[in-house]
């Protein structure tokens, strides 16, 4: 059973920084998508960032192009979110999620893990 478990998130000051980890496990991810996303109180659930475990092709919502950054270690089966330049409406909890296939930016994702709260303060 695939496993995701975020950890990372934390209180900072807008202009700071934060590195989210996604640690997933269960089987051997190849041809497989993962994606950060994230919840405001009140909003859906919105597209952040993902990228491909094979090819390493990135994909960033407009609203953390250039302030957000995704990477992955295979060895470890884990992925990062390193966010710089934060605002205060960055504040949500930011999940991680596994699918098999292509990167998808909508929520049709097949595992998710329990999220992590990230708050900035203005």
């Amino acid at each position: 059973q695939v496993q995701v478990v975020e950890s990372g998130g934390g209180l900072v000051q807008a202009g700071g920084s934060l590195r989210l980890s996604c640690a997933a496990s269960g089987r051997t991810f190849s041809n497989d998508a993962m994606g950060w996303f994230r919840q405001a109180p009140g909003k859906d659930r919105e597209f952040v960032a993902a990228i491909h475990w094979s090819g390493g092709s990135t994909y960033y919502a407009d609203s953390v192009k250039g302030r957000f950054t995704i990477s992955r270690d295979n060895a470890k089966n884990t992925v990062y979110l390193q966010m710089n330049s934060l605002k205060p409406e960055d504040t949500a909890v930011y999940y991680c999620a596994v699918r098999g296939g292509v990167v998808i930016t909508t929520t049709s994702y097949d595992y998710w893990g329990q999220g992590t709260q990230v708050t900035v303060s203005s």
